[in-house]
């Protein structure tokens, strides 16, 4: 059950109001975590603003979906793992490519080690080494792709964290954990894994 309950756009008022109006224009629905991040107008336009802002960067949609799969797996967020996948789909992401993105890897060596330097960065709290960097340089990602990673991983922990916090209802198709790890994290209490 939801810690914070996702505010029904028509309920929500002033500038809250206005931001998931914004999101029902932009993507036809209102998603939970936009609703349930609306009991704070500044959440709400901090998050639109970094993630449309990032959209604007270098990076494909397609890798963009495949870091935030990348680390809702790493950090079993049940709900940015649904709505990533679904949007995976839209971005042209195929089934084994959303699989493969959600462990951290793609058969495309580029896009390969820039999910592996995604997850470095994950497990490694930022510190990664100057091997890191020279495998994702060597792939052919410059320092502007770099940089745009790092921001990528940074957005998805706010919302992975956002999502345990709250515990957000999911309202995309859910998906099933890959392995152990995953599993566990549905076997606690109030989970928002699948």
């Amino acid at each position: 059950m939801p810690r914070l309950t996702a505010i029904a756009p028509e309920a929500a008022e002033g500038k809250s109001k206005a931001l998931l109006e914004g999101v029902q224009a932009q993507l036809g629905m209102t998603p939970n975590l936009m609703r349930t991040m609306a009991h704070s107008p500044a959440v709400l336009d901090a998050y639109l603003k970094f993630s449309g802002t990032l959209a604007e960067g270098s990076l494909s949609k397609q890798h963009r979906e495949q870091i935030s799969l990348t680390v809702g797996e790493s950090n079993q967020c049940g709900y940015c793992l649904a709505a990533h996948a679904t949007l995976g789909k839209m971005v042209g992401l195929e089934p084994e490519q959303i699989q493969q993105s959600r462990s951290g890897s793609d058969t495309d060596p580029a896009t390969d080690a820039l999910l592996k330097f995604s997850r470095k960065i994950l497990e490694k709290q930022g510190f990664v080494s100057d091997q890191d960097l020279e495998d994702v340089r060597r792939a052919g990602h410059d320092d502007p792709a770099i940089a745009e990673v790092v921001a990528n991983v940074a957005l998805n922990i706010f919302t992975n964290y956002f999502n345990h916090m709250a515990q957000t209802e999911i309202d995309f198709p859910e998906v099933e954990p890959l392995d152990s790890h995953g599993a566990a994290c549905c076997q606690t209490e109030g989970s928002t894994c699948s």
